[in-house]
């Protein structure tokens, strides 16, 4: 059987770094996408404030396996020299954590253009933030999120193939691509696998874009992770669940699922973390 490291988006959860590990404890799940913490962006923390955050996730025996960063997540014609100041504080930021990965972007995109014709300055803003990483010893990974430059498979793979280097790799989000009109599994899958080193289990339907628990919608993540199993992958599978809005989650609430200490943070990621070891255990991996 093939031994998957889980981690989780704990922000999800709870706002508080103790009440994510206490709930992530009863999963046996010991690395977090450390996004929100203590009820405020992780890049927004001082060093100070990170360095206390270091030790507590080290006295709880808790690592990260990647800065959810928002770097990226910014217009064109937002000022790219203050991102790219945030850009180096988080780059500190993950150092202090030792956490292997930063979680980026390539962009927001003017509605209703073509993303093309932003090409050259997308190109150059990530050569900017390769250049800053140089001498820290972490991989920047682009995910695919709708509305950026790189919210299908053949722009991600531009943009990874341009940069060409081993800095820059893919984190794979099913559900961001099935709410673009994109297969995730096999098409855009198939088109960047030598460049992924990281998943976001999150699933979605191609019909109302509606985010579902794993294998419920139109991600294919059943077959993905039999292939990955095949591959013998040896990354992270990082739960995402995005469950508030799911329309199944309040029958869910009511069931043997929860219970009544639970919050509906709780709640919900429990249904993920289900959902994600049903799959697993129903296909053997």
């Amino acid at each position: 059987m093939h031994q998957f490291t889980l981690s989780a988006f704990a922000d999800e959860i709870s706002p508080w770094l103790e009440t994510q590990m206490d709930v992530l404890d009863k999963f046996n799940i010991r690395h977090i996408e450390m996004r929100g913490v203590n009820d405020r962006p992780l890049v927004e923390h001082t060093l100070d404030e990170v360095k206390l955050i270091k030790q507590r996730l080290d006295e709880r025996g808790f690592a990260i396996s990647s800065v959810g960063s928002p770097i990226g997540k910014i217009g064109l014609d937002e000022d790219f020299d203050a991102h790219l100041d945030l850009f180096r504080h988080t780059l500190k930021i993950a150092q202090i954590l030792e956490a292997p990965y930063i979680r980026m972007f390539s962009f927001w995109m003017p509605k209703d253009e073509d993303p093309q014709q932003y090409w050259p300055e997308v190109l150059h803003r990530w050569q900017q933030l390769v250049a800053a990483a140089e001498g820290y010893d972490v991989t920047l990974l682009h995910e695919n999120e709708k509305d950026i430059f790189g919210d299908t498979a053949e722009r991600c793979l531009q943009l990874l193939e341009a940069l060409n280097t081993p800095k820059v790799k893919a984190v794979f989000d099913p559900a961001n691509f099935v709410q673009c009109g994109v297969t995730p599994f096999p098409d855009a899958f198939t088109l960047l696998r030598k460049h992924v080193v990281y998943i976001h289990i999150k699933d979605a339907l191609f019909a109302t874009g509606d985010v579902m628990p794993a294998d419920l919608g139109d991600g294919r993540i059943g077959d993905m992770l039999a292939e990955l199993a095949a591959c013998g992958y040896q990354g992270f599978l990082s739960l995402e669940p995005h469950l508030a809005d799911f329309s199944g989650f309040k029958a869910l609430e009511n069931s043997a699922i929860t219970s009544d200490k639970m919050d509906h943070g709780e709640a919900a990621f429990t249904c993920a973390v289900n959902a994600l070891n049903s799959v697993i255990n129903e296909r053997g991996l």
